[in-house]
C-alpha cells in the first residue's frame, strides 16, 4: 500500500519557501516509495491556474525522474505537449523530464525527436541543453547512433557560441573512430566564431585529446 502524501501541501510555494529544498525532499520521498498516486497528482496539477504550483510540480517530477525515471516514463506524452507551453518553466522542465526518460525509453524518444528538436530551436538555453543531452543518450543505442550523430553535427554547426564548448565536451566521450574526423572538422570550423580565448582552448583541448587517443591505438 502506497504511503499517503499530501502533495500540494508539501510544495515549496505552499510552504512559502523561495528555495527548492522542499521540492527535492518531496521528490526523494516519492521516488523512495515509488508513489504513483503522488506522481499522478503532480501531473494533474501541471494544469493548475497557479503558476507557482505548476513550477513546483514540474520540478518535483523531473527530480523524481532523475532518481527513478521509470516512475515518470508513462507521462512522456504529457511532457512532450508541455514543450510548447507558454510557461517557459514548464517548457524546459518538461525537456528535463524527457531527458530522464530517454535513458530507459530510447525507442519512444527517438520517434519524437522532431518535436524535441523544434522545441530546442525555439526554446531557452536550458531547453536546448537538455535536448542535447537527449541526443547524447540516444547515441548509446546502435540503431539510432548514426542518425543521432548527424543531428548532433547539425546542432554544433548552429549552436550559440556560449554553449558550444560545453556541448563539444559532452559529446566527445561518445565519439568513435568512424565519426571522429567529421566531429573534429565540424568543431574546428567553429573556432573562428569564438572570440573568448578560454572557450577556444576548451575546444582545442578536446581535439587534442581525440587526436592523441587515435595515435595511441
Amino acid at each position: 500500500m502506497e504511503k499517503s502524501i499530501n502533495v500540494l501541501e508539501r510544495l515549496a510555494s505552499a510552504l512559502d519557501r523561495k528555495d527548492e529544498i522542499p521540492n527535492q525532499e518531496l521528490a526523494k520521498e516519492i521516488a523512495e516509495f515509488a508513489n504513483k498516486k503522488a506522481i499522478k497528482e503532480l501531473v494533474i496539477n501541471l494544469d493548475s491556474k497557479n503558476r507557482a504550483i505548476q513550477n513546483d510540480c514540474i520540478k518535483v517530477l523531473y527530480e523524481v525522474g532523475t532518481l527513478q525515471p521509470n516512475l515518470i516514463a508513462g507521462y512522456s506524452a504529457v511532457f512532450l505537449a508541455l514543450l510548447t507551453h507558454k510557461n517557459n518553466r514548464l517548457q524546459w522542465g518538461a525537456m528535463t523530464a524527457l531527458n530522464c526518460i530517454s535513458t530507459i525509453k530510447p525507442k519512444e524518444t527517438y520517434k519524437v525527436l522532431p518535436q524535441i528538436l523544434d522545441a530546442a530551436d525555439k526554446g531557452s538555453v536550458i531547453t536546448r541543453d537538455h535536448a542535447v543531452n537527449i541526443l547524447i543518450n540516444l547515441t548509446a543505442v546502435p540503431r539510432f547512433s548514426k542518425d543521432v550523430f548527424n543531428l548532433l553535427i547539425e546542432l554544433l554547426l548552429k549552436s550559440p557560441v556560449n554553449q558550444l564548448p560545453m556541448y563539444v565536451e559532452r559529446i566527445a566521450p561518445t565519439i568513435t573512430t568512424q565519426n571522429e574526423k567529421i566531429f573534429i572538422s565540424t568543431i574546428q570550423s567553429r573556432l573562428n566564431d569564438i572570440e573568448k580565448e578560454s572557450a577556444r582552448k576548451r575546444i582545442e583541448k578536446v581535439i587534442k585529446k581525440l587526436v592523441t587517443k587515435n595515435k595511441s591505438k
